[in-house]
């Protein structure tokens, strides 16, 4: 059921910046049922055909503020990600994506927030990449077929 609801369809786009592709973008839901605090967001699993896009490659918009890394997500411990409320996942690859259907994987990288566990100490000073099971709700990398316009 999660797959479903995470990565929006039809949201997969090119940026472009002074007339140049400079990546790409696409929507994103929480997969937690209650939200969470954004700074327990930390980052994206993308493998798009074949080609993974690590986490410094990444940006973050929501709250209608303007994307930023994860690294300054990891900072904002009073901002909350309301459920439903929709996010934008940015990455940055000179050129984008080619237009036509890509096989796009996507594994959502949220902390647990139930309590404090001894690991937890160890995940704040060296955070695991993303794709690596941190005790969220997304155990899985989940695929779609999107297609670039």
């Amino acid at each position: 059921m999660l797959e479903s609801f995470m990565v929006k369809k039809d949201s997969l786009k090119n940026v472009v910046k002074d007339g140049f592709v400079i990546g790409f973008k696409f929507d994103v839901r929480i997969a937690e049922y209650r939200g969470c605090f954004l700074s327990l967001h930390n980052g994206y699993y993308i493998n798009i055909d074949g080609t993974e896009y690590p986490r410094g490659l990444q940006r973050f918009e929501i709250n209608g503020k303007a994307p930023r890394d994860f690294d300054e997500i990891a900072k904002c411990v009073w901002e909350h990600w309301d459920y439903d409320d929709p996010g934008t996942v940015y990455v940055q690859a000179p050129g984008g994506l080619a237009p036509g259907r890509h096989r796009v994987g996507v594994m959502q990288s949220l902390f647990t927030q139930y309590g404090w566990h001894p690991h937890d100490e160890e995940m704040i000073k060296n955070p695991p990449a993303p794709g690596a099971s941190v005790g969220g709700k997304q155990d899985a990398v989940y695929y779609y077929d999107m297609i670039v316009e």
